[in-house]
């Protein structure tokens, strides 16, 4: 396109009498011939057209000039669409041209999503439509011909002046093609959920010139009713953001550019969130002049966003059930053992008996229910706000204790004098829990995960002055290796085996963190472990103290134990379980000795290990594991019998395939037969 300059500074562009060496280039990335060639012809007349069959063929193409825009096939051998995207973003030179996704197939909002999360400003779907792809084409080539033409603008302002004053006598021409190509413009732009302004340098307040775009659709006014009440733009945005509007708007004066989001609230009442970003225009000397910026909505993003937080909560809520699920197992395998173990030695009355059976039937039915608990979460708009780390340690705790398992201890080590960071609650509860799991994944064979809380000054670079609350969270897990490390944070990027992360933990933790005004700092080590810091702003106000309710516990008395000829060394953790279980075996004959932990079971002396049939032990405890006990007891009694039991005996893995795994609760029955398999088995090995 032919760039004119008119009198007034005005320029406009003609596509038709425009020279191949000047005009803009478009690059096509697609592995189909065809498909190269289509594309080619109904772009042919918006732009001079480069075409690759391969991403490493575009990257070679994007080191010898520029584009104003790229037209990338998601699907190709070799290095997709995705791959060929990011590393377009990585490079400084090529990170801000418009990248256009082209697919056949996936049209599903998780795949739009991913396109969009690598820089993505459209998505257009096979078979193209010509009219509709050359119109989203000439868009962006128009605005990187404005652009080129206003950076050109301070650089060549003499000859610009010249030609402005040949162009005189074309001028009628020039202005009856600037009409049409602004109504071309302005119906592409219309239909695109974003308008473009001009605004004076030192306008106060914030009023924008809005020049084009459907502002109305964006906002619910007419331009014309905003600019009768200059102050009515400043006076609809939300108020949580005025100050950090009304601060960078400040800024800017500083500066040739700036970019803010906030919310802003629309005719009908709703507010919505834009993305506001601007570059400052000089005059002809050089001088300040105008701003020229783009107001985008991005609420629908704002709501993906949302979306995927969402779902991560879920999961983590997923996990906690599971853990609640154990020790409600736990519970129930105490109440129905003892409830079976009443029933074989009291006699009842018929009355006492039904009533009994009715007890018996709804802690059945308890036990039924934990198999199929649902994860709940009530949606909420969460806001941030000043938080108190002593309650919300106290929260994250109880949430984690049954997530964590037996071989991973929590501690938190908070500074005196700690200040309260300005955040969202919810979202640094669910932050410090996917980091939490993250170090506990780090960590097969257990550990200690610390949580520390310091105060810091924000005065490194990428941080605001200010004050900051930091809080690390510390493993001595496998870490993380060092080319890993930089891509942590990228969305969909996970170091965990398939099926077992997102990738997105880390991602929306930085996020979070970016979006509070702070940022996320990660330390890691291959074989020593990762250290993850979230810094956050610090708030002015404190929040209010906050109560909880007393946990009502109880208490199972044991009965008394029956001598057999074969011995059982039983080890549990949990009191009620331990108790329980003894007193069926009893029932059942056996002679028992129980113990609380696996040092205990390990340190028993070699004459009285010598006299045990059978070893019962639970799966997840403290310090050590069901499994590892199984194994360390075999190094001096070879193939001794073992039933592992569990309230989650689908996290188990790793054990011998000697060993019966018993779910919790379980009857006197089950306990029986288990204890049969396992003789039967054992004695099979023997002969």
């Amino acid at each position: 396109m032919t760039a004119k300059l008119l009198d007034q500074g005005h320029v406009t562009f003609d596509a038709q009498a425009q020279p191949a060496a000047s005009r803009a280039r478009v690059l096509i990335v697609d592995d189909d011939e065809h498909n190269l060639h289509a594309i080619r012809t109904v772009l042919e007349d918006v732009a001079e057209v480069v075409q690759a069959s391969s991403g490493e063929e575009a990257l070679r193409h994007l080191l010898k000039g520029e584009f104003a825009v790229i037209l990338l096939d998601v699907y190709m051998p070799g290095m997709d669409g995705y791959e060929t995207a990011q590393m377009i973003r990585a490079r400084e030179h090529t990170k801000r041209i418009p990248i256009i996704f082209l697919s056949a197939v996936n049209k599903e909002v998780e795949h739009l999503i991913r396109g969009y999360s690598m820089g993505a400003v459209d998505y257009v779907f096979k078979p193209v439509e010509p009219i509709v792809l050359q119109s989203k084409v000439a868009v962006f080539v128009d605005l990187y011909l404005m652009r080129r033409e206003i950076q050109l603008k301070a650089r060549h302002e003499q000859k610009l002046l010249d030609a402005n004053l040949r162009a005189n006598a074309d001028r009628l021409r020039a202005e009856q093609e600037l009409r049409l190509a602004e109504q071309r413009q302005s119906a592409i732009i219309a239909s695109l959920p974003i308008v473009l302004y001009l605004e004076e340098h030192d306008a106060a307040p914030h009023v924008p010139k809005f020049v084009s775009g459907n502002f109305h659709a964006l906002t619910g006014f007419t331009f014309e009713e905003l600019a009768a009440d200059p102050t009515q733009w400043m006076e609809r945005l939300h108020p949580d953001d005025h100050a950090r509007v009304t601060a960078a708007l400040a800024a800017r004066k500083g500066g040739r550019s700036y970019s803010v989001e906030y919310r802003w609230q629309t005719a009908d009442g709703q507010y919505r969130h834009f993305l506001d970003q601007a570059v400052l225009l000089p005059d002809a000397h050089g001088q300040p002049l105008e701003y020229a910026g783009t107001l985008l909505d991005v609420t629908d993003r704002k709501e993906l966003e949302s979306q995927l937080l969402h779902a991560r909560k879920m999961d983590a809520l997923g996990q906690i059930t599971g853990g609640i699920a154990h020790d409600f197992n736990n519970l129930l395998a105490a109440i129905l053992g003892g409830l079976e173990l009443l029933e074989l030695r009291v006699q009842m009355e018929p009355a006492h008996r039904r009533l009994f059976a009715t007890t018996r039937r709804a802690a059945e039915h308890g036990a039924a229910l934990v198999t199929r608990l649902l994860a709940f979460a009530r949606k909420q708009k969460l806001q941030p706000a000043s938080i108190d780390m002593t309650a919300l340690s106290t929260a994250v705790t109880q949430l984690l204790e049954h997530t964590m398992g037996g071989m991973v201890m929590l501690e938190w080590q908070l500074d005196e004098g700690l200040w309260h960071p300005y955040a969202d609650e919810g979202q640094l509860e669910l932050a410090l829990m996917n980091l939490a799991i993250n170090a506990r994944d780090a960590m097969p064979e257990g550990g200690t995960i610390q949580v520390s809380c310091r105060n810091a000054c924000g005065d490194d670079a990428g941080l605001a002055d200010g004050d900051y609350v930091v809080l690390a969270v510390s493993d001595t897990g496998c870490g993380i290796a060092p080319e890993d490390l930089e891509r942590v944070t990228e969305p969909f990027f996970t170091t965990k085996a398939v099926d077992k992360g997102t990738g997105l933990g880390l991602s929306m933790v930085y996020g979070f963190a970016r979006q509070s005004g702070g940022t996320v700092r990660i330390e890691s080590r291959l074989g020593q472990g990762t250290t993850v810091e979230i810094w956050l702003p610090r708030a002015m106000a404190l929040p209010q103290p906050a109560t909880g309710a007393a946990v009502d516990r109880t208490s199972i008395q044991d009965g008394r134990p029956n001598r057999g000829q074969q011995h059982v060394l039983l080890v549990d953790d949990h009191d009620g379980v331990r108790m329980t279980t003894v007193t069926l075996l009893e029932e059942l004959g056996y002679r028992v000795t129980a113990v609380p932990d696996g040092a205990q079971a390990v340190d028993l002396p070699n004459e009285e290990l010598e006299d045990i049939d059978l070893l019962i032990s639970d799966y997840a405890m403290p310090l050590m594991s069901g499994s590892e006990i199984i194994r360390k007891l075999r190094t001096k009694r070879n193939a001794l019998p073992a039933i592992i039991i569990t309230g989650h005996a689908d996290a188990i893995s790793n054990l011998p395939e000697s060993v019966l795994v018993l779910p919790k609760p379980f009857t006197l029955a089950q306990l029986q037969d288990a204890i049969t398999v396992v003789e039967s088995r054992h004695a099979a090995t023997v002969s």
